[in-house]
């Protein structure tokens, strides 16, 4: 049976860009589609190179189960990942996918999670705190922002001199080395101890 993967993604897509890579030639798991928030994100136009189809929603759409649920389910996902997409989950879309929807966050939880800590404001963070190191987290979706049972962590040294834009570099180069084959362990049972 082959697996079906759904992205989720609000904005340029290079970890959406990564994980269709990935599943290009794989004969077990195929990214079905992806959904995105942002009209003129984009990961859109990236999308075309690999024949994904990209669903548009709004915010409407996305808290009406009625109509969101019977959407998703369309696609018979196997697995949702959140790459990059900043909304909140609604709780009737983790309820109907328990342990199927996995969310990529930029530092290491449960530091720097929470409402409004995505992208430049995670790294600032961790910047204004000092940290000696920092990293990847991904993680189960549940009810609360960032709070969901973690999968796996990825991390890279810091130093002081470091700049928020090197923060954001040395994240970006975790992501692309480790999310797909994490994806990977989930959909296919390996993270299981």
């Amino acid at each position: 049976m082959k697996k079906n993967l759904i992205l989720f993604a609000s904005g340029s897509g290079s970890n959406a860009v990564n994980v269709c890579k990935h599943y290009q030639h794989n004969k077990e798991v195929e990214v079905v589609a992806l959904f995105c928030n942002n009209p003129t994100a984009g990961v859109i136009e990236k999308m075309k190179e690999f024949d994904v189809p990209v669903v548009l929603f709004n915010r409407s759409q996305f808290n009406d189960p009625a109509y969101f649920l019977d959407l998703v389910r369309s696609y018979q996902p196997s697995l949702i990942a959140l790459l990059g997409f900043l909304w909140k989950v609604p709780a009737y879309l983790v309820d109907a996918f328990p342990q199927k929807i996995v969310n990529l966050h930029p530092a290491l939880l449960p530091k720097f999670g929470g409402k409004g800590m995505y992208g430049h404001f995670v790294h600032e963070a961790v910047k204004a705190s000092g940290e000696h190191e920092t990293g990847i987290t991904i993680h189960y979706v549940n009810a609360h922002y960032d709070e969901g049972a973690i999968i796996e962590q990825f991390t890279c040294p810091l130093s002081p001199n470091n700049s928020v834009e090197e923060i954001a570099q040395y994240i970006h180069q975790l992501e692309q080395a480790h999310v797909p084959a994490t994806i990977d362990k989930v959909l296919f049972g390996l993270n299981q101890d």
